[in-house]
């Protein structure tokens, strides 16, 4: 369980340490020989029919945050060799440290992989059949919470307020039917039907915290609501449960965190999504699309609910978290975040409710709005411009992509792109190779220049990677 309380922390204290929707590479959207640009719109007809090598044909890593590991930790200078210590040391200037942050600093990391898939023309259009697994993690933590645990008692009556404390945690295997179809020579349509089936599911949301400080003590008011769900392996004990001391009577029904455990693996929720999307020839040589992918919704059974107090309790603040010239040399970083973590519990005070129950959680959709334009003077060069808005409550994030594309064979196209979002710009890049009997590609939509040495980028801890061998046959499309 010690591993496991340390990769918390990293995610609700250290957010660029660190599952929602898939998220697919949105480099490949202006790519006709991609196989799997049905993904960001299921208007999108192949270029060929297509099968999909097995867990190979189509794998996706992202990480992508509007912070890095550079705002949280520093180095200090015992000696001749540095150690590395929080933001919360004291030789970190709380000013300096807080003005690098946004007034809320997420962070999102998914894995998507493709299973088995399979693309083919019939029934007067292009069909596609998918099985796939995707995991995503969220975090999404407001400014003035590190002030708080920054800076903490600064008067004789200190408050704080902060909205929209949420970490979450989904896995889930996906199903996909898909069909496009053309309506005429400028229009066609397309949508996908997805089963879902769920693997897990964590959401922890603070929606309104209040923190007043006197000497003595600090009173915490909050408004928040915990979920799991993993199937009925999953087992999270009261304090009285697990036999953990308490003080007071009504703290009986707090979470016990240390004792959380999973014994047996099982479906954890079944649900059902939709995507539907179109493309437009505006004129001879400009296309628009737009879709709208992951509408649906996704029912957790066996699941646990908590939520905060509807009281006041008591913080006594966090101890002994950074590294002084004066403390020992093994007060090493993971055990600062242990502490840390030991902490963080201690301000938030989730009450269980009884019996397991199952509930109900939309899928977080996100809309697209595309435009592409073939040069006159070069065929085999497009310009693009992409909207991307993924709708997540605190966690939603919009971005704007512009496109350079170069098609100079028939089997060959890459593309070169920019992005301004909310989490900063990145440049994004994709090779695609697609003779006739496969279809290889490798692409992505972030790029990093300067990793610590756990390979964890530094500065704005955005990174991806997509890459997939595929089997294709018949004829191309004119």
């Amino acid at each position: 369980m010690t591993h496991i309380k340390k990769i918390i922390a990293c995610l609700a204290a250290v957010c660029a340490f660190m599952a929602s929707a898939q998220e697919a590479p949105r480099t490949a959207y202006f790519m006709d020989g991609y196989s799997f640009r049905h993904e960001l719109n299921p208007a999108f007809m192949g270029e060929r029919n297509y099968f999909s090598i097995p867990v190979l044909g189509n794998y996706d890593v992202s990480l992508f945050s509007n912070v890095g590991v550079d705002k949280f930790l520093y180095k200090t200078q015992p000696g001749s060799q540095y150690k590395l210590t929080t933001f919360m040391s004291p030789t970190v200037d709380a000013n300096e440290f807080l003005d690098k942050l946004a007034n809320n600093n997420h962070i999102n990391a998914n894995v998507d992989m493709t299973i088995l898939s399979t693309g083919f023309r019939a029934f007067k259009g292009f069909n596609t059949i998918s099985i796939g697994f995707h995991t995503d993690m969220g975090v999404n933590l407001p400014k003035d919470l590190f002030r708080f645990m920054k800076l903490g008692q600064t008067g004789e009556d200190t408050r704080y307020n902060f909205k929209d404390v949420k970490a979450n945690a989904t896995a889930y295997a996906e199903i996909g039917l898909g069909h496009s179809h053309k309506i005429n020579n400028r229009l066609t349509i397309g949508a996908k039907v997805k089963v879902l089936v769920g693997l897990a599911n964590v959401t922890a949301h603070i929606k309104n915290m209040d923190v007043r400080m006197s000497h003595d003590q600090w009173h915490i008011r909050a408004n928040g609501e915990l979920q799991m769900a993993a199937g009925s392996g999953l087992y999270v004990p009261t304090k009285k449960e697990a036999g953990v001391d308490y003080d007071k009577p009504e703290d009986a029904d707090l979470v016990e965190w240390g004792d959380i455990d999973y014994n047996n693996f099982g479906i954890a929720g079944y649900g059902l999504g939709v995507d539907l999307g179109a493309t437009y020839q505006l004129l001879p040589d400009l296309q628009l699309s737009a879709a709208v992918t992951d509408l649906g919704f996704m029912k957790w059974k066996d699941g646990v609910t908590a939520k905060t107090g509807k009281g006041e309790w008591t913080f006594d603040g966090f101890k002994d978290i950074a590294i002084n010239d004066d403390q020992p040399e093994e007060n090493k970083l993971s055990e600062q975040l242990d502490r840390m973590w030991d902490d963080l519990q201690d301000v938030v005070n989730f009450h269980r409710d009884g019996d397991k129950s199952g509930y109900k959680k939309m899928l977080n959709a996100t809309i697209r709005v595309g435009a592409e334009y073939t040069m006159p003077f070069y065929r085999g060069l497009t310009g693009g411009f992409l909207f991307s808005s993924y709708i997540a409550g605190c966690q939603s994030w919009t971005e704007g992509r512009f496109y350079a594309n170069l098609k100079p064979c028939r089997w060959f196209d890459m593309t070169v792109n920019y992005g301004a979002s909310t989490y900063g710009s990145s440049f994004g890049w994709m090779l695609n190779l697609h003779p006739k009997g496969f279809n290889f590609f490798i692409g992505s939509d972030h790029q990093f220049f300067k990793v610590t040495p756990q390979f964890v980028p530094v500065g704005n801890a955005c990174a991806s990677i997509n890459f997939g061998f595929n089997v294709t046959f018949g004829s191309a499309k004119k």
